[in-house]
């Protein structure tokens, strides 16, 4: 492959049946700060390629704005009403005191200038940042018939403070969650005044600048080579209805937090397919300057179960891929040629054997599933990541890996028969050398002939048998084997003792070429065989 891999432009569609829904998906979500534990209301915009947060702030509309953050307003109190409006927070829960209320038609909502989640600045030239909620109620009730007050719109109110998100009016006194812990105090009564004729309603100055509330743009994530991930760093703590998105530059989303399960997994679900969708067309980019037996089948995010580790089960963010004959490990994607030659590692397709160990079927139930019988089962299952599949390698060792869904462990498993069966027919035949008895000899390991053993020097054929003919087999888990096969003619089982330098490489290459062959002549065989197919989409 001789091009740069390309991040082109790409289309995603959200398929319910025969429906397509809108391209743009929006909803108001939570942004979680693990460190102080305060989550504030963000909403989240969702195309194509990018996924956006956006906060909300008051912006000027018209009229010249003298101040970009601060807006400074003369509320006249009214007889019936008073101020209009209601506070929350204060010093002593360390927030600023923020207008939680603002009743329609009356002093506040007047003006045009307050909006529910202004933070109070100053009541006639007083600072109250670092006042008391009491101090501000007192403040306000005693400021005469006039009061000045000095906001900023707080872009990042915990969300305990539970300010709702509506217009002022009825609709605005309910918020998205439970109740809030700090009571609201209302200032639409009368507070001191000695002014018992109305007074003229709080409006806006011909001249005077316009503002409204709105979602602005704060942070776009790209998310072609995103990932995504629902645990704590590098731990097996599954986060509650919440998940991170991270950018191929390492830009994150932070926590994002859904007031639902169902709303939470619709999302994931939403975003983890744009990612599939973009993924796809950078393959598709990438294998028109590859040759065709080089080409990019599967490539993606997994998280890999570091070696070693105590019972806190550790993992790491890895990207695999699957390319011509190899199977390749990354710390981050493949944006070049060069990229390629500097993969963690790289192993023969024919020499691997994938396997499927977890999968979740409901709240309370594993299904512990081996998709290949006859292997030794070498990891424990101990940790709670569903969607785990591990790659059985040469020399005996592994690499066990978990995906965030079972859409995606499904693709994995369909990807790794794929390419293992296509490396098996180009490469046709494999030779591995032996010994047995002190001879050094030649195992060849052939799609149309089966298995051939021949003298390394002389080229003489010591025996060969088809593939139907290998009836089982025994090994001591270091070098030896003992493959059983039955004569055609005499109907007797014949034992072949080989020994090899990588046992297990020439046992996963005798288990891909079977496999290739049933496939190439019962394709619909090998398709129920797959577990993660059978499960997930029949759920």
């Amino acid at each position: 492959c001789k091009c740069l891999l390309a991040w082109p432009e790409s289309a995603s569609h959200y398929n319910h049946g025969n429906l397509v829904s809108p391209p743009t998906k929006t909803s108001i979500a939570l942004s979680y700060d693990e460190v102080s534990e305060n989550a504030y209301d963000i909403r989240l915009k969702l195309t194509k390629e990018v996924l956006t947060i956006q906060k909300q702030d008051v912006v000027c509309v018209s009229g010249s704005d003298h101040s970009a953050n601060h807006r400074t307003v003369t509320l006249r109190r009214q007889p019936v009403g008073g101020l209009g409006l209601s506070i929350k927070g204060g010093a002593e829960h360390k927030v600023p005191v923020v207008i939680s209320k603002i009743f329609k038609d009356q002093a506040a909502d007047q003006t045009g200038m307050l909006f529910i989640g202004d933070a109070i600045i100053q009541v006639n030239g007083i600072n109250v940042e670092s006042a008391t909620h009491e101090e501000v109620v007192h403040l306000l009730r005693n400021a005469g018939d006039e009061v000045t007050i000095t906001v900023q719109y707080l872009r990042e109110a915990p969300s305990f403070l539970k300010l709702p998100l509506g217009s002022p009016g009825p609709s605005s006194d309910h918020s998205s969650g439970a109740s809030s812990p700090l009571f609201d105090s209302g200032l639409h009564l009368n507070g001191n005044s000695t002014n018992t004729a109305p007074s003229s309603p709080s409006s806006p100055i011909a001249n005077e600048p316009k503002y409204e509330k709105r979602w602005l743009d704060t942070l776009s994530v790209p998310l072609s080579m995103a990932r995504i991930s629902r645990y704590k760093a590098g731990t097996d703590k599954l986060r509650s209805n919440a998940f991170e998105v991270l950018a191929l530059d390492g830009v994150s989303t932070g926590i994002l937090q859904f007031y639902t399960a169902q709303e939470s997994a619709d999302w994931l679900r939403a975003i983890s397919t744009n990612i599939s969708d973009l993924t796809l067309q950078n393959m598709k980019m990438a294998n028109k300057c590859c040759s065709p037996s080089d080409q990019v089948i599967h490539m993606g995010w997994v998280n890999e179960r570091l070696e070693g580790t105590d019972a806190s089960q550790l993992y790491k963010f890895k990207f695999l891929a699957l390319k011509g004959s190899s199977f390749y490990i990354f710390s981050t994607p493949p944006v070049s040629t060069l990229d390629w030659v500097r993969a963690e590692k790289i192993y023969n397709l024919c020499e691997v054997l994938f396997k499927i160990h977890k999968l979740w079927l409901a709240d309370d139930c594993w299904l512990q599933a081996n998709l290949y019988l006859g292997i030794h089962q070498d990891f424990d299952l101990e940790d709670q990541r569903p969607y785990c599949f591990s790659v059985m390698v040469g020399h005996g060792k592994s690499h066990y890996f978990n995906v965030e869904l079972g859409s995606e462990l499904a693709v994995w498993e369909k990807s790794f028969q794929r390419a293992i069966f296509l490396e098996v027919q180009r490469t046709g035949s494999k030779t591995y050398m032996c010994s047995w008895q002190g001879d050094t000899l030649c195992f060849t390991v052939d799609f149309a002939l089966g298995f051939t053993c021949f003298d390394s020097k002389t080229k003489n054929v010591l025996w060969r048998f088809k593939f139907s003919q290998l009836k089982g087999s025994s090994d001591d888990g270091k070098t030896r084997v003992k493959l059983l096969f039955q004569n055609l003619d005499t109907k007797q089982i014949e034992t072949k003792e080989l020994e090899f330098q990588d046992l297990t490489a020439v046992l996963h290459c005798i288990h891909s070429f079977i496999a290739a062959k049933v496939a190439s002549v019962d394709p619909v065989f090998i398709d129920s065989q797959s577990i993660a197919r059978k499960y997930m989409y029949s759920n």
